[in-house]
């Protein structure tokens, strides 16, 4: 049901699509869909959970091995080497266009309606947590911490890059991943190297 709601919901938008369409691509009928969701905007938040938990179960497999280079320098890493960890983090991430794109018109819905808005709040301020926790334990491991809080860094980040996507889909870029990945890795790694300090 999440998969075929994905491939609606981006082919023809959130209002664009019934719930007829979403059982009929998945193979359910209407009933089978009001047995697992009370509306629409019920599965969309539960596509939104499901999305944000594939991105940071693909950072959390591979992260401490991305960042492990910064704890193989004495002292604190160049920015250089700042910049390859940087890169090898952006080329972990899923496709996404399409999901920019989905989250940016559930957003503007969360933001008309107040019965939405505080679940996805809810569940934007959990990956943001979870993502600045793991952030944290791999600069730990290699004795590095930031000099601001994690938190409020990686709100900072996640909103660059959201914003980046939006420029890119609005200029019409071929290849949005490609253009993003350009434009974050032209600000992002001197940021991140002046904001980063070996632990005491």
């Amino acid at each position: 049901m999440l998969d075929a709601a994905y491939r609606q919901f981006c082919e023809h938008g959130i209002h664009g699509t019934s719930i007829e369409a979403i059982t009929d691509d998945a193979g359910f009928t209407r009933g089978a869909f009001y047995s697992n969701f009370a509306s629409k905007e019920e599965l969309f938040l539960a596509l939104a959970e499901r999305e944000n938990r594939l991105r940071l179960e693909l950072l959390r497999d591979r992260f401490d091995e991305v960042v492990a280079p910064l704890g193989r320098t004495s002292g604190k890493p160049g920015r250089e080497l700042t910049e390859g960890v940087i890169a090898d983090i952006l080329a972990l991430q899923p496709e996404n266009r399409q999901w920019c794109l989905l989250e940016s018109e559930f957003k503007l819905l969360a933001m008309r309606d107040p019965q939405v808005a505080p679940r996805f709040l809810e569940n934007m301020r959990t990956f943001q947590r979870e993502l600045a926790a793991m952030v944290d334990a791999a600069l730990a491991s290699v004795g590095l911490r930031f000099v601001i809080d994690s938190g409020h860094l990686t709100r900072l980040l996640v909103d660059h890059f959201e914003s980046v996507m939006q420029e890119a889909i609005l200029a019409g870029e071929d290849d949005a991943e490609s253009a993003v990945r350009d434009s974050i890795m032209r600000t992002l790694p001197s940021l991140v190297h002046s904001l980063t300090e070996v632990r005491s």
